[in-house]
């Protein structure tokens, strides 16, 4: 502004007055290189140190960018390999970190299902919570931090094993059932087990309102589930089965990933005085009825113990010859029968015994008669009566018999056991 600047001027009055846009133009650019030039300049001329920066209002110092910028030291590490076929369903998968901590891991299958896991107490691996399931593309990403902060990914799919043989557990009681209080989980494998632990761990029965549940095997190929006294009427019981994938014998991998649930009744337990020839039947603690009944003759005792109801039949035929009777005899339409025991053992309608032995004598070979007419078409009669009130999972108690007690086996009586030998 002394006076050189006045040509310049002269020249831009000599324009059209729309030009004066073109001065604020140039003064905005003259502004904005100004500020530029401030900016890079450090705030107010050089630094004691000869400019290279105090790192409090200047530059950052070199080693603390280089520190920014630096990868990460934390390597992550996972087993299988990108895109391996035919992994193990169990112990197949592992995760871990190198000079490091893992701080997210998420698996996947190709449904989005995830796979719970836990990341240990010192970040240096990831376990899944249980096996992974057969035939099954999995995805995996994990990320771990070095000491600084600074994080380090891996990502990589892999697909599990296509077993070649397979088991399967049938279960009762069945999906959507309504059962009686006495109406235990029972599965039988199609192929005996090996490994019951990780059966066992990939089952799981819960119950509400809530209630301690253990298992009990009988031999390689059964298992059962119970709480320590009868279910409560109107419990809900769920049972999960995560079998897919399990290795139940070497090379042998369970196929069902299910859940089943069903519903507990009315509370009903009837008791058979075998001497005094009676069964008395209760419902909700309340006697309903004492009827007449003959059980077990001398030499076919019947059963003592808690049986539970796992049959019902209208009509059905007995043949001595299936149970180690022989030819004794062959009843091909015994009335109102409702199995107790796997073994034989039967509450049923009578009609080939005389009237006055119910409630007087013991003429079985070893099942719980009540009297009943040929057809059971009368529904009267004492057996028609206690068939019509009765459901699966009811139970029928024996006492004052001549015979041992049943084995908690031999049906789905599992109450005869001690709570004490059902493990946790």
């Amino acid at each position: 502004m002394n006076g050189q600047a006045m040509p310049g001027a002269s020249a831009v009055r000599g324009r059209r007055a729309g030009t004066r846009r073109g001065r604020v133009a140039t003064a905005l650019v003259a502004g904005v290189l100004m500020t530029v030039v401030t900016a890079c300049g450090g705030g107010g001329g050089d630094s004691a140190d000869g400019g290279k920066g105090d790192g409090k209002g200047g530059e950052k110092p070199a080693e603390a960018v280089a520190q920014e910028t630096a990868a990460s030291v934390a390597v992550v590490r996972i087993a299988p390999e990108d895109g391996a076929d035919e992994v193990a369903t169990s112990g197949g998968l592992r995760i871990g970190a190198e000079n490091g901590k893992l701080t997210e891991v998420v698996v996947e299958d190709s449904k989005g299902n995830a796979v719970d896991g836990e990341i240990s107490a010192d970040g240096a691996t990831w376990e899944p919570a249980h096996h992974l399931a057969a035939s099954t593309r999995y995805k995996v990403h994990a990320v771990a931090k070095d000491k600084d902060g600074r994080a380090s990914a891996k990502d990589i799919a892999f697909t599990t094993l296509t077993p070649k043989n397979t088991f399967i557990g049938h279960f009762t009681p069945e999906d959507g059932a309504k059962v009686g209080v006495g109406m235990p989980v029972s599965f039988n494998f199609t192929r005996g087990i090996t490994d019951p632990a990780a059966v066992v761990k990939a089952i799981e029965v819960t119950a509400d309102p809530p209630v301690e549940i253990r298992h009990k095997w009988h031999g390689n190929d059964r298992l059962d589930f119970r709480p320590e006294q009868y279910w409560k009427p109107g419990t809900k019981v769920s049972v999960k089965l995560n079998l897919n994938g399990v290795e139940g014998r070497p090379g042998v991998y369970g196929r069902q990933a299910k859940t089943f649930r069903f519903t507990v009744g009315r509370s009903q337990v009837s008791t058979v005085d075998a001497k005094a020839h009676t069964m008395e039947v209760v419902r909700d603690g309340k006697l309903l009825k004492k009827l007449p009944i003959t059980a077990g003759a001398p030499e076919t005792t019947t059963y003592n113990g808690q049986m539970v109801i796992t049959e019902k039949y209208e009509v059905t035929r007995m043949n001595g010859e299936t149970v180690g009777f022989g030819d004794e005899y062959d009843i091909k339409d015994v009335p109102h029968a409702m199995r107790l025991s796997t073994s034989g053992t039967f509450v049923h309608g009578n009609y080939w015994a005389s009237a006055s032995t119910f409630g007087s004598d013991n003429v079985s070979h070893g099942c719980v008669g009540l009297r009943d007419v040929r057809g059971g078409g009368d529904g009267s009669q004492p057996a028609a009566w206690f068939f019509e009130r009765s459901m699966i999972g009811d139970v029928v108690v024996v006492k004052n018999s001549k015979d041992k007690k049943i084995q908690w086996h031999n049906g789905l009586n599992a109450w005869n056991l001690p709570w004490a030998e059902w493990e946790k």
